[in-house]
């Protein structure tokens, strides 16, 4: 099959099963509803206060709906051996792997640019006195970022998902990591390089700790490239 024919596959799935897009769309109405109430009900008690960083007062809760879509794109053809059936079709298993992984990606990053806007326009609306234009210090970066990161930890779960070939596991060992380990160790100069602590600091209007705004991502970037490189090894040397 060619590239064209198994993205095209690939976007399908995405598209007639239900579980995947409740899953993709989990994460924008998750991140700016929840971030919505918050902002409508601050109190205006917080002295070093970040309207832009407020505005994604809901991402903790939307980064494990998108987790959740990564893993269960990836762990779904496992159950009932359906990915004999799609090896099938694609024997080439390197562009099978590369192709689903663009398409759970570009999806990722399109809902949560998305969610991004949404949040930051919706947030700062509702902070009334509190709130800051688009074109504040650090707002559109935010925004955007937000896509980038959600779509980051998206194929880090998929990648993740690729390794363990179970939804149960690969939800098991990511969501602990990236939305647990930070707010039990607090803020340290380890926990600064987690993967959540590390992204988010582009949400920022001015990041927070040893991590840049981009370089931050840089490091959640790496932690993607780590899991897409062992997804790919399983998928290649393992057994269907």
């Amino acid at each position: 099959m060619s590239v064209k024919a198994v993205l095209h596959s690939e976007w399908m799935k995405i598209r007639t099963l239900r579980s995947l897009l409740l899953a993709l769309l989990g994460g924008l109405v998750a991140t700016a509803g929840i971030s919505a109430v918050a902002s409508a009900t601050y109190d205006g008690k917080e002295s070093d206060f970040d309207p832009v960083f407020y505005s994604f007062f809901g991402l903790p809760f939307g980064q494990i709906a998108a987790v959740c879509f990564g893993v269960l794109a990836v762990a779904n053809e496992y159950t009932g051996g359906g990915i004999r059936v799609w090896l099938a079709a694609v024997p080439r298993r390197g562009l099978y792997y590369g192709c689903k992984l663009t398409v759970v990606g570009l999806c990722a990053l399109a809902v949560g640019l998305v969610t991004g806007f949404v949040s930051l326009l919706s947030g700062q609306a509702l902070l009334g006195d509190e709130g800051v234009g688009p074109g504040a210090q650090g707002a559109l970066r935010a925004a955007v970022g937000c896509g980038i990161y959600l779509a980051l930890l998206t194929v880090l779960a998929a990648g993740v998902a690729a390794v363990l070939r179970s939804s149960v596991g690969a939800l098991a060992l990511v969501v602990p990591v990236v939305s647990f380990l930070s707010p039990v160790f607090g803020a340290t100069s380890a926990t600064r390089f987690l993967p959540d602590q590390a992204g988010q600091q582009v949400l920022h209007a001015t990041p927070e700790g040893p991590l840049g705004a981009w370089t931050g991502l840089g490091v959640l970037a790496l932690y993607t490239a780590v899991a897409v490189f062992c997804g790919r090894l399983a998928v290649e040397r393992r057994d269907s």
